[in-house]
């Protein structure tokens, strides 16, 4: 069983009618809610179910918590029952978006214990580029069972994010695009700006030329000054893209690395929540 972070294309042609391999779709557009469910039903590979970000991979919406909430672990757990998926097997994912939608449930899988899983390493467009196969058939999922087991330390909550981002040994990193981390633009959330104290380190970095992941000895050295904190903690604008700093963090060796959830538009949710712009 592979259970690396990322898989190529080649390996899951290879491996997709395996009884241990299930695969996900999670193509999502943050403007266009529906756009994702729409592209799955006009293809997808083969044997892959719909996993939607806001119904799915997302809890309800409130006045805290950020625009994308994470789900009630034990009401995703039975999703994960109903569609098939138990510890025994290898989940792999993708996206059209280079992992930022596919590391979401990625993140989510190991959060209640399903940790064999993967991203497909390039995107669902490059697939059907180069000619492997897809399908416009859903599907059908035997249910079984799966006992949770969520790990509440891959996460950090908005007071603990304050009592301890300024620690020595404790790192923040904003893993939103420049700009939005400048306070130059912010075309998703009410305020502009980033968490005092986080460095910037953009998601899309992680990326080679042509759209795979880098290699992990660039990875490495990408995160090298990062390797020696006690922790880290990474947030995006709706603890969304994070994941795929999580996953190239962890392809990069480091450990301790948590996630806050709300992230940015759960942070400016707090009105006396202090906000710096570069």
């Amino acid at each position: 069983m592979n259970t690396t972070c990322t898989v190529s294309k080649e390996w899951l042609f290879e491996h997709m009618n395996d009884s241990d391999v299930m695969i996900a779709d999670c193509r999502f557009d943050l403007k266009d809610a529906k756009a994702g469910r729409e592209a799955y039903r006009k293809s997808h590979i083969p044997g892959a179910m719909f996993f939607d970000l806001k119904n799915d991979l997302s809890g309800t919406v409130g006045t805290h918590g950020g625009r994308h909430p994470l789900p009630d672990p034990e009401v995703f757990a039975q999703q994960l029952r109903e569609k098939g998926i138990n510890k025994e097997k290898h989940v792999v994912i993708y996206d059209d978006d280079h992992g930022q939608m596919a590391g979401r449930l990625w993140w989510l899988l190991h959060y209640v214990g399903q940790k064999n899983a993967s991203i497909m390493d390039e995107n669902f467009s490059e697939w059907m580029k180069q000619g492997y196969p897809v399908t416009t058939e859903v599907p059908t999922l035997t249910p079984v069972s799966f006992e949770s087991d969520v790990n509440e330390n891959m996460v950090i909550s908005m007071d603990e994010l304050k009592q301890r981002k300024d620690r020595n040994g404790v790192s923040l990193v904003d893993a939103r695009a420049p700009e939005r981390y400048n306070g130059t633009s912010e075309p998703l959330d009410h305020k502009a700006g980033h968490i005092p104290g986080a460095i910037n380190m953009f998601w899309k970095d992680n990326l080679a030329a042509r759209g795979t992941w880098k290699p992990e000895e660039d990875l490495r050295a990408m995160y090298d000054h990062l390797r020696n904190e006690e922790e880290v903690i990474v947030y995006c604008g709706s603890g969304v893209s994070a994941n795929a700093n999580i996953i190239a963090m962890q392809k990069a060796g480091l450990k301790n690395i948590k996630l806050y959830p709300g992230s940015w538009s759960d942070w400016i949710s707090y009105g006396d929540n202090e906000v710096e712009k570069d």
